[in-house]
């Protein structure tokens, strides 16, 4: 977020969307950017590097090959929460696509954002997914070749924090099908 937000004035004077005003806008804000909701603010989100995508990709390769039929997974598909629609980088969500023909999933069993530059926004996002019920939330650290994991959501926050590496396999704590080595996610 820009440093003029941390501003006590400027804060102030943000207007704050609703999820009703942000759905009735465009996808794209008028320069042609994406654009997601948090917290009732606008942000854009930010482009991808190729190595971003690459993680991406392969995080949902490897996952959308083990889910059992009651688990979905979505890749930039956005969650709809209590004052946010943010677009994750992948949620494995309980149902089927019958189940998301008029609404965007509410919570899911698991959420990965992808974190190649700067993983500060993406662990201040933590709090919205605990919120939401979010079981298991990761942040795969593409430069570092780890994986935060966040479980065990209670009050609004992660009541468990562990990092995983690269000689590991990460085991999934909601969804027993979805082990990662991570170094077939990294190499």
């Amino acid at each position: 977020m820009s440093a003029i937000l941390e501003i006590p004035e400027v804060r102030r004077r943000v207007s704050p969307l609703t999820l009703e005003e942000y759905h009735r806008m465009d996808e794209f804000n008028k320069n042609g950017r994406r654009t997601e909701l948090i917290r009732g603010i606008i942000l854009e989100k930010p482009i991808k590097s190729p190595f971003h995508c690459l993680i991406t990709k392969r995080l949902y390769d490897l996952i959308s090959a083990v889910l059992p039929p009651c688990l979905m997974v979505f890749q930039y598909d956005p969650l709809t929460l209590s004052d946010s629609e943010p677009e994750p980088d992948i949620s494995v969500v309980r149902g089927t696509e019958a189940d998301f023909t008029a609404v965007h999933p509410r919570t899911a069993e698991l959420v990965i954002e992808v974190a190649v530059s700067s993983a500060l926004l993406d662990r201040e996002d933590a709090a919205l997914y605990a919120e939401a019920g979010v079981k298991e939330y990761w942040i795969a650290l593409g430069n570092e070749q780890t994986i935060e994991v966040y479980r065990r959501p209670l009050g609004g926050r992660y009541q468990e924090l562990t990092t995983v590496g690269l000689e590991d396999t990460l085991q999934c704590g909601s969804i027993a099908e979805i082990r990662i080595p991570l170094r077939e996610l990294f190499q």
